[in-house]
């Protein structure tokens, strides 16, 4: 067996150097989410204290939000969530990955677990853009209510700005973003340390005893609709461990402790001193921070951040999407790389112009940040907590810490995720149903196609010929004719006879006098060096085996991997024929498939990219057998 040698793949953004350029990079993609909930948080939050805001509504509502972001996005996420990078890479799916192989018994309900958490990421995904857009652009109305009518129509027209502008790719547009981003942050601390300094005595909220009394006064319905508004303000966290894969760990907590961080805190304050000394302000205590001669260009920020905002959770929606397609949870899709220097930087055309239209549907239909709110936090609480077991299953199994030290700090974090998972369920009726909804199809899709794709590979392998039994026949009397030439069969097992190279045989009675049997395979890591990219086996008769392997991150550019290691494999691919089996899947009369599942996996299947576009493998070199499955 041979394996290749030599080159060296394109790198994960993890591996380069934090420089000033990955720093501005990663604050205009990667904080934008999290970076813009000030506008809404605490204004939602004080609103569902249903109360006046006196100041120990006000004291206990701020020190809740800066304890759930001490905890929740900087201690789990950036601190300990981050640890579990599998080669840079973040997200549901690379921690799925990270998981699995270490949760014995339990890996089938947590695969469940975990595609069900990759897919209420979606239904982040939709909303965010919507809520934040619209939130920034309601500012129009304190400076003159003659826009409110055209409230939601600009809204749109931004959104469909945001979406055009995706092809570009996340690395370009984060670095046209950054210094609007570094902007807003600066002027989130400056605005927001001019207030506090109104009035220190709103420091004191940082004593967590505050948060804990206004959860005694107040009662159990009271706390709990408060921390679902509450919970607005860690929004985007999840964004954070989602791109790391764009620009790397290190930049991210960078920018996080020494800048966007303090920049939050400063202005949660700042919002909660305005409130101390003017309690109408709590209408919209975060356009109030501003004086009337610099609303009008502030509002303006604010749109370009919210626009920011909605671009950390499109990244991060690309990603988690390139990474599920590799893993096989859900059907091939047009990928497209944006970047030569961080292969996790990718733009997918498809899922980009379906969540334009979602987010329009949502703005349309809500037409307010007020209503998107109620549907906005059951969804990110609901893949906060699928973080929190999939990272746990990590340090017990992958990691090996100590149980004293895993349970614990799981158990902290799980019963924060639990309470507000639960603080949000009241929203259910008011419009977080849509969040759910979208996961659940989003799981069902994924479900259906994994059980799908077991059913037709066993089904078409089921009377297959082994290849030692073929390669043997083709010395007897009755063997089929070998022709000149080179075929390389793709197939997904190395020990039966494809079923292109069974139909060629069948119809054509012909056998190329080289072949190739090639099996291009997906790592459970992000990205495979160039040095383990090839291995190949000879076999008798001018056959060979030869292994593609890609990382779940990487593109797999067949053409381009054959080409760099035609000395290895033995073939030129620019002069082969690639023979591909596409199964067509017909109902059966004993089906493993329900009668929903059916039509939907052969919907599925019609609609995926077809295997030469996705291995990139020109069409003129490409011979397409088909056949029909049973399902």
């Amino acid at each position: 067996m041979i394996s290749s040698a030599g080159a060296v793949s394109t790198p994960a953004a993890a591996k380069h150097p934090v420089r000033p350029a990955l720093l501005l990079g990663a604050l205009g993609v990667v904080f934008g989410d999290i970076g813009t909930s000030p506008i809404y948080a605490f204004r939602e939050s004080l609103k569902a204290a249903g109360e006046t805001a006196g100041e120990a509504t006000v004291f206990g509502v701020l020190s809740m939000v800066f304890w759930a972001v001490l905890l929740i996005v900087a201690l789990k996420y950036v601190v300990f969530v981050m640890r579990a990078d599998n080669q840079g890479e973040g997200g549901t799916m690379a921690l799925l990955s990270l998981a699995l192989p270490v949760a014995g018994r339990l890996r089938p309900t947590l695969a469940i677990i975990g595609l069900a958490g990759a897919s209420l990421f979606f239904g982040d995904a939709m909303i965010t853009p919507a809520i934040s857009v619209l939130s920034a652009i309601e500012g129009l109305q304190l400076v003159t209510p003659v826009v409110t009518p055209y409230v939601v129509p600009i809204a749109a027209v931004v959104l469909i700005g945001l979406f055009a502008i995706q092809s570009r790719g996340s690395g370009r547009v984060g670095f046209l973003f950054g210094p609007v981003m570094a902007a807003w942050f600066l002027t989130l601390a400056l605005f927001g340390l001019y207030h506090l300094l109104q009035q220190p005595r709103v420091l004191l909220a940082l004593d967590p005893r505050y948060a804990l009394a206004y959860v005694g006064d107040s009662g159990a319905s009271s706390t709990f609709a408060v921390l679902g508004s509450v919970f607005l303000a860690l929004t985007g966290g999840e964004a954070l461990y989602a791109d790391m894969g764009h620009f790397g760990r290190g930049a991210i907590r960078i920018n996080w402790f020494a800048f966007v961080l303090p920049a939050l805190v400063l202005n949660y304050l700042g919002q909660g001193a305005l409130v101390l000394t003017d309690p109408a302000a709590a209408a919209n205590p975060f356009f109030l921070l501003f004086p009337g001669w610099l609303l009008a260009p502030f509002v303006g920020l604010t749109t370009l951040a919210t626009v920011i905002a909605s671009q950390a959770v499109l990244s991060g929606a690309f990603a988690l999407v390139q990474q599920a397609i590799q893993l096989g949870a859900i059907p091939r899709l047009e990928i497209r790389q944006t970047s030569e220097e961080s292969i996790g930087q990718v733009y997918v055309p498809q899922l980009n112009w379906l969540l334009a239209a979602v987010v329009l549907g949502l703005v349309f239909g809500f037409r307010s940040s007020d209503a998107l709110a109620n549907a906005y936090g059951i969804a990110v609480a609901g893949d906060m907590m699928v973080t929190t077991l999939l990272v746990t299953t990590v340090a017990n199994g992958l990691w090996r810490w100590p149980p004293y030290l895993v349970f614990p700090t799981a158990g902290l974090f799980l019963i924060l995720d639990l309470t507000f998972v639960g603080a949000n369920v009241h929203k259910i009726p008011a419009g977080g149903w849509f969040p759910l909804l979208v996961g659940s199809v989003a799981l069902t899709l994924m479900l259906t196609w994994r059980k799908g794709r077991e059913i037709a590979f066993e089904r078409r392998d089921k009377d297959a010929v082994t290849m030692t039994d073929f390669i043997a026949g083709l010395d007897g009397p009755d063997a089929p004719i070998r022709m000149r030439g080179t075929a390389i069969y793709l197939t997904k097992q190395t020990q039966i006879v494809p079923a292109a190279l069974a139909l060629n045989v069948r119809h054509n009675g012909v056998v190329h006098e080289r072949i190739v049997m090639l099996k291009v395979t997906t790592e459970r890591v992000p990205h495979v060096s160039e040095t383990k990219r090839v291995t190949v086996e000879p076999l008798p008769s001018g056959f060979s085996l030869v292994w593609l392997t890609f990382g779940f991150a990487e593109k797999p550019d067949v053409m381009a991997a054959l080409r760099l290691h035609r000395d290895v494999v033995g073939v030129d691919p620019d002069t082969a024929s690639f023979f591909i089996g596409r199964e067509k899947p017909v109902p059966s009369l004993r089906p493993e498939l329900s009668s929903w599942q059916e039509p939907l996996y052969a919907f599925m299947a019609r609609n995926a990219v077809r295997s030469p576009d996705y291995y990139r493998i020109p069409p003129p070199r490409v011979v397409e057998l088909g056949t029909q499955v049973e399902m």
